[in-house]
């Protein structure tokens, strides 16, 4: 697999087939969390988060113990945990979502967590029930495990981007609806309805994730030949889309109505961290001058 330190190359054409895949297979487990995690503001309580060995829901409560799900990108399978000891686990193989599915409830079943999901998929155009999923059913080991690594580096990033600011921040975390890393910063202030719009996606669910104003960033396998950084704001102001952010391969995309920076342009870079740091501060810049924010309040050392 490399270096660690080294930014990971993986084409979007070359794994198409895997990335869709895992998409529905991490909303199926995200789903299991958000059944049972207690709500946080803007849906944080759904998230999944990047580990040491792939992604995780991190601890989910439980009666009066708890469980964590995690994707095991080194050894492919899918962990189910309890805090009571026991463990189950299924393979992360070539099969198709309906089979996964029902793999992994009866995995829950058999260690006595009860879970009932809304189990079709989200986000998504064609939102073909979990249960009935045969169409998606491909696997690679290693596409898997660069993705896994790409979060890793991306995370790493926004992890220090995000020390710079002292206002409401959310945590750097996976978003199964779309498939992203995302980070977001807030203004401080109440923001219009959401217009939502979303595939497959209730206009209430874009509504409590849009309540307040905000600039949000992240990196998803798509926009780019290797996926690609992006950066908006929530409600855009006046001269976003004309403002000039660094560095000169970012560029605003006027249908997804968001500033993107390809990948490649980064993992291809002499130094990648000062290319997407600059990409961050930039847009950020854009979003909180044109929004006319409390800079001297929000922005920290």
């Amino acid at each position: 697999m490399g270096d660690d330190k080294q930014w990971p190359r993986l084409r979007v054409g070359d794994w198409t087939e895997t990335r869709d895949t895992l998409h529905m297979w991490l909303q199926i487990v995200g789903k299991i969390r958000m059944a049972h995690a207690p709500a946080v503001n803007h849906w944080w309580h759904v998230t999944l988060y990047p580990s040491a060995r792939g992604l995780t829901t991190s601890l989910v409560p439980y009666r009066d113990g708890g469980f964590e799900i995690e994707f095991d990108f080194l050894d492919h399978q899918l962990h189910l945990r309890t805090t009571d000891g026991r463990h189950r686990a299924v393979a992360l193989e070539p099969k198709s979502v309906a089979v996964f599915f029902r793999q992994t409830m009866a995995a829950l079943a058999e260690l006595d967590v009860a879970t009932t999901i809304h189990a079709v998929p989200n986000e998504v155009e064609r939102a073909i029930p979990f249960a009935e999923d045969e169409m998606h059913d491909a696997y690679d080991r290693e596409a898997a495990q660069l993705f896994w690594r790409q979060l890793l580096r991306a995370e790493e990033v926004l992890g220090r981007f995000r020390s710079g600011f002292v206002g409401k921040a959310s945590p750097v975390h996976f978003f199964w609806g779309a498939m992203d890393l995302a980070y977001t910063r807030f203004s401080g202030r109440i923001a219009p309805p959401h217009p939502g719009g979303a595939p497959n996606c209730p206009p209430s669910v874009m509504r409590e994730g849009y309540s307040h104003e905000l600039a949000s960033f992240g990196f998803w396998p798509g926009g780019g030949e290797e996926g690609a950084f992006y950066s908006y704001a929530y409600v855009e102001p006046a001269g976003y889309a004309e403002r000039p952010v660094r560095p000169e391969a970012a560029y605003y995309d006027r249908d997804l109505r968001e500033l993107l920076l390809p990948y490649e342009a980064v993992a291809g870079a002499k130094d990648p961290d000062a290319v997407l740091t600059e990409f961050l501060r930039s847009s950020y810049e854009a979003a909180a001058d044109l929004g006319g924010w409390d800079r001297r309040a929000l922005d920290g050392p």
